[in-house]
């Protein structure tokens, strides 16, 4: 009699045949009325963490792993120095332990003047809970209880229900992620910068997603063409006189590029002397 199944968590190294759900993200609109719906129904630690999972697009894990000791706010507001060194992971599903993140080295995010201000304002009302679990875990988003926040129980029970009284059609959390990238590219952020900030291995991974949201990339592609190979509208433009280097150079090619006559009885090249 087996004791355990030994089959168990083969699904970490056995790739799913399940294709690849497509990344979906918001208009701004769409996150204007999803952060507003946020606002007027969540305490506001929920809704300070939906801004910054679309103002910083932090993975889920980095999120519920985030210390206010890896928030940088700056001197004030339009410092340069506000950001937020993405370093640990949140395991919930196998260690329940601090991982590095997924690339396996520490990040820079930079941080949005919104999301400097929401942070700071939620720093401030843990502040004042003292005595709390909550306030003394270190964590910028703990649960009650002061452990890193179960990021599957929010979905269920915080994020999904938003989405439907936003009026949204249905999105992951994930897709908050997809978001902040895509926004970004809109924005005119260069694919090297999306990469950084969202923590990817390679530029390969932000072009195979993000790349076709630059404004505006493939039709100015094409309109080069035009430039390239349409005839002019304009005049012809008047022949440039040829300098006495040149003369000589043409007559030289003139003279010397068949040569003479030789011995070949091959009639198609006897024949290319005609051009000369």
């Amino acid at each position: 009699m087996l004791a355990d199944n030994p089959a168990r968590g083969l699904g970490r190294f056995i790739k799913s045949e399940k294709a690849e759900r497509e990344a979906v993200s918001l208009k701004p609109e769409e996150v204007d009325t999803l952060l507003g719906a946020a606002k007027s129904n969540l305490p506001f630690q929920d809704y300070a963490m939906l801004l910054t999972a679309l103002r910083a697009g932090l993975r889920e894990g980095e999120i519920a792993a985030l210390r206010w000791d890896d928030v940088q706010f700056g001197a004030k507001e339009d410092s340069l120095d506000r950001f937020i060194v993405v370093q640990r992971n949140y395991d919930r599903r196998w260690s329940k332990r601090m991982l590095t993140p997924k690339s396996r080295k520490p990040r820079r995010v930079d941080m949005s003047r919104e999301l400097r201000r929401g942070l700071l304002e939620l720093r401030d009302k843990q502040r004042t809970e003292a005595e709390s679990s909550r306030a003394n875990s270190g964590l910028v988003f703990p649960s009650q209880t002061g452990t890193p926040i179960e990021m599957n129980n929010f979905y269920a029970r915080v994020f999904k229900p938003l989405v439907k009284k936003a009026g949204l059609h249905r999105i992951r959390f994930h897709d908050l992620r997809h978001t902040f990238g895509s926004l970004l590219i809109q924005a005119g952020a260069s694919l090297a910068y999306v990469r950084d900030q969202m923590g990817h291995a390679s530029i390969q991974i932000t072009a195979d997603v993000y790349g076709h949201l630059i404004p505006g990339a493939n039709i100015s592609y094409v309109d080069r063409l035009d430039s390239m190979t349409s005839p002019q509208q304009s005049a012809t433009p008047p022949q440039r006189s040829l300098s006495a280097e040149e003369r000589e150079f043409v007559e030289v090619f003139g003279n010397e590029w068949l040569g003479r006559r030789d011995s070949n009885p091959d009639t198609q090249i006897q024949s290319l002397q005609s051009y000369r």
